[in-house]
């Protein structure tokens, strides 16, 4: 196994915050009547904190000092249904948030999921797994706890924060006024630590998808793993990529508790001016014991918020770094755009037209090492063509393109006469079948792996697994087709696995049928059963077989070699042996490779 590569993450350069909150917005805006319901209850939660400090100066002043108890009783209840509102206006503050977020979260995991769908398979080959499971989970977490612990909030801070300014300056100007110097070098470190913490959270995100893509890797492959001994060498690996994940995060701590503590101390600063300042005054008679009281309370809840910006900072610098990871995907172009191309021209000259035709096709999954190489091929109605070659000739790529999972580089893929850049990708794909050599088993049960939940394929589904036979195991499962599979089929053997595979196939009716070494990884008995499906599934049917084992092509219509992406023979079984070419060379090759 090797790691770098495609699971290092890119740490992008500067952000724009106007131009992500713009793009998220998009996502709250059905939302937009909640949140202003929210953002209306931000006021009275400011109000109910402000009035406290002032129902406290009005009990000192004109009950406490001047003896007059009986004039408390207004102030105390005044006190607790300020409290009780703030504390309801608080909750339903709180709950709103988490359940829009919650909302919003969802739209836009859907909306990533949906994209990630639809997007090239040269993107999957070029991004780690791990880096795109992160995308849809911890990353949309953190936009999530954005907007319940951040956007909103800061709202409100910001609007009790300018309230007790007012009522501040109000009180007694000059007391202010003291008290504000501390400002102007809490505002210069707060711009410091903006500076420092975006990068931070960028590496801890880029560190957290290598150690993902890691995991994935690892446990996708556990059992090369455990088969070569690798599991000291994995888990080395792992507490590497751990270890860095750990470190990544030790300078958002530094500069989470470094904010914290200096906050701390501009607060305790405050207080010991208004002290200083106001005790003098107080002294002087300049200034009253309740006022004294109150700034030292609106101070206090002046500090609150800024205290907390630390905790609201990272969250907003870690929700900046996902927005542009997730941003950075659905800004990908999806697969299968229509366009119109001009028709390459028929070098063959068909009086018949084929079903498909690669005409003066090239293809390179990297610059200057093509995989095809202007290759002309047909396939007519009803007839099963077989591609054979040595590993690397370019038969994968043949089914690549004809699905539209790559585009042509030169020259022209056409289903019935249409080029296929030409058709919308449902119609396209709904028009073939592939089977795979490696089949793919979904969690679910064995009726939803044949038909992939469409409803026409359901109908089909016993049938289709009777005509390859499958249904022979099947039917010795606990419940037959409605018995719930594992994760990729690991309660079925390689060959039932194959065999569903097949029955998918089947069951989807498709007017051409791909087999991509599709009988390569099956024992014999089950690749017994699979032929004798196979020939019943084929009868009338256009059917393009990629072999691995020649002795499965003998009774192909045609069979066509591929060498370094081009054609180098075509014929028929008999005949190809008889010419001595590449395709009694490689027949030989596997006969002397089976014979031992």
């Amino acid at each position: 196994m090797h790691h770098g590569g495609l699971h290092e993450e890119a740490i992008t350069g500067k952000a724009y915050d106007a131009r992500l909150f713009a793009r998220f917005a998009r996502y709250v805006a059905p939302y937009r009547a909640a949140v202003g319901g929210l953002v209306c209850l931000l006021p009275l939660v400011a109000v109910c904190r402000l009035a406290q400090p002032l129902i406290l100066k009005q009990a000192i002043d004109h009950a406490i000092t001047p003896g007059r108890l009986d004039q408390l009783t207004l102030p105390a209840l005044m006190f607790i249904g300020v409290l009780a509102g703030e504390s309801l206006f608080g909750w339903l503050e709180v709950y709103g948030l988490q359940l829009v977020g919650q909302r919003v979260m969802h739209d836009l995991r859907t909306a990533l999921f949906a994209h990630i769908l639809r997007l090239p398979t040269r993107w999957f080959d070029q991004t780690a797994t791990g880096a795109t499971v992160t995308r849809l989970t911890s990353d949309i977490e953190a936009l999530g706890e954005m907007f319940a612990a951040g956007i909103i909030t800061i709202v409100g801070d910001l609007l009790l924060l300018a309230g007790i300014i007012v009522a501040m300056l109000w009180m007694a100007p000059s007391l202010s006024l003291i008290t504000f110097t501390v400002l102007p070098p809490l505002a210069v470190v707060a711009w410091l630590f903006r500076r420092n913490m975006r990068q931070a959270f960028r590496e801890v995100r880029a560190r957290l998808g290598r150690m993902n893509g890691h995991l994935a890797e690892v446990i996708g492959g556990m059992a090369v793993v455990q088969s070569f001994g690798r599991e000291q060498d994995e888990a080395r690996r792992f507490t590497e990529l751990n270890a860095a994940y750990r470190d990544a995060n030790l300078p958002v701590i530094s500069w989470d508790a470094s904010l914290y503590a200096l906050v701390e101390l501009f607060s305790s600063l405050a207080v010991a001016l208004i002290i200083w300042y106001g005790g003098g005054q107080l002294v002087q008679g300049a200034l009253s014991f309740g006022t004294l009281v109150a700034f030292i309370q609106y101070t206090e809840k002046f500090f609150n918020p800024i205290r907390d910006l630390s905790a609201k900072y990272g969250v907003m610098q870690g929700a900046m770094a996902a927005l542009e990871r997730i941003f950075a995907v659905l800004d990908e172009a999806e697969e299968g755009t229509v366009s119109v191309v001009p028709p390459p021209p028929d070098l063959r000259g068909d009086a018949v037209r084929p079903l498909v035709a690669f005409r003066q096709v090239s293809f390179a999954y990297r610059r200057d090492e093509p995989a095809i190489s202007d290759l002309n091929l047909a396939v007519y109605p009803g007839e099963r063509v077989a591609l054979v070659g040595e590993s690397g000739g370019g038969k994968t790529t043949v089914v690549r393109l004809l699905g539209r999972h790559y585009e042509p580089d030169q020259g022209g893929v056409l289903l019935d006469g249409v080029d296929l850049r030409q058709l919308p990708l449902p119609v396209l794909r709904q028009r073939m079948a592939v089977v795979l050599q490696e089949p793919v088993i979904f969690a679910g049960t064995v009726a939803f792996n044949i038909s992939l939940g469409d409803a026409a394929a359901l109908q089909r589904a016993e049938q289709a697994a009777r005509l390859v036979g499958a249904d022979r195991f099947i039917e010795r499962l606990p419940a037959g087709y409605e018995t719930e599979l594992a994760e990729r089929g690991g309660n079925l053997s390689t060959g039932e696995r194959q065999l569903l595979s097949f029955a998918r196939a089947v069951a989807s009716d498709p007017e051409l049928l791909i087999l991509d070494e599709a009988t390569a990884s099956v024992d014999s008995e089950s690749e017994r059963l699979i032929q004798e499906g196979v020939h019943r599934l084929l009868a009338g049917r256009t059917a393009l077989v990629i072999a691995h084992r020649l002795s499965t092509v003998r009774d192909a219509d045609r069979i066509v070699v591929l060498k370094q992406g081009r054609v180098v023979e075509e014929g028929w079984h008999d005949d190809l042996l008889s010419r001595g070419g590449e395709y009694a060379r490689l027949y030989r090759l596997q006969f002397a490779c089976d014979g031992k």
